[in-house]
């Protein structure tokens, strides 16, 4: 029988408009619009992108920096529309693309779990049931009354995917998290995306650590320079990327 097909992406291009030249203020570029002084340059960080994620699946992105991976990730989670193509998205989908995303800096740790519960569509009631395991997960029990402008990068990354992971969302969608905060705590992140994967979740997943998707994941698409390099078992194209 075949599997349910989780995320379409059906020729995706994403264009960027970037400015030509440096503008100091605000005021100089209203100013350089208005008299129609500002030019662009056009840069196109994906070009013609086709791949398909099925039920189960666990796709690692990879490229170097520039190639368009997390472009790609925020097209999918619907943070950016695409310039050309399609993005079919089947389920409910947990993102953790941007350390912080969706957080109230002023407001403490607990107060922005229940904000960021609500943001991935929990109710008030579920994130009282999961607070408990948010909370033993981070590690962070001394720090959930402390507002998280206070917090270091691995704290943030922590109360972050503890909150993400919570439940078993249909697609997970994790972007270079596990590359902060120490080692033990990566490890625990593995497991329990190794877990989720283990429990039907389909993972879409963007690492520098080439090691990292080759052991959580069974797919890979190799982006270069916005377009697909290569796309299939997540073994064989880690090593080839690896010799590269």
């Amino acid at each position: 029988m075949d599997k349910k097909k989780m995320i379409v992406v059906d020729h995706v291009s994403m264009r960027f408009s970037l400015s030509s030249e440096r503008l100091d203020s605000f005021k100089e570029y209203v100013i350089k619009t208005l008299k129609r002084q500002v030019s662009y340059d056009e840069f196109w960080a994906l070009q013609d992108v086709s791949f398909e994620v099925e039920e189960g699946d666990a796709l690692g992105l990879i490229g170097l920096n520039g190639c368009g991976k997390s472009t790609m990730l925020k097209v999918i989670a619907g943070v950016l529309k695409a310039t050309k193509g399609s993005v079919q998205v089947n389920g409910t989908v947990a993102p953790l693309i941007e350390l912080g995303a969706g957080f109230d800096m002023d407001l403490t740790a607990r107060e922005n779990v229940f904000l960021n519960g609500a943001l991935l569509g929990y109710s008030r009631k579920q994130m009282e049931q999961y607070y408990d395991d948010i909370v033993e997960f981070s590690e962070l029990h001394a720090f959930m009354d402390t507002p998280v402008k206070n917090f270091s990068s691995g704290m943030m990354s922590r109360l972050a995917f503890s909150i993400a992971t919570i439940g078993t969302p249909d697609i997970l969608i994790v972007d270079e998290v596990l590359s902060v905060g120490d080692f033990r705590f990566q490890e625990k992140c593995e497991k329990r995306i190794q877990h989720m994967i283990d429990s039907g979740t389909t993972i879409l997943f963007v690492s520098h650590s080439i090691a990292q998707v080759e052991k959580l994941c069974n797919k890979v698409v190799w982006l270069e320079k916005g377009h697909v390099r290569k796309s299939g078992n997540a073994k064989e194209i880690c090593e080839e990327y690896s010799r590269t």
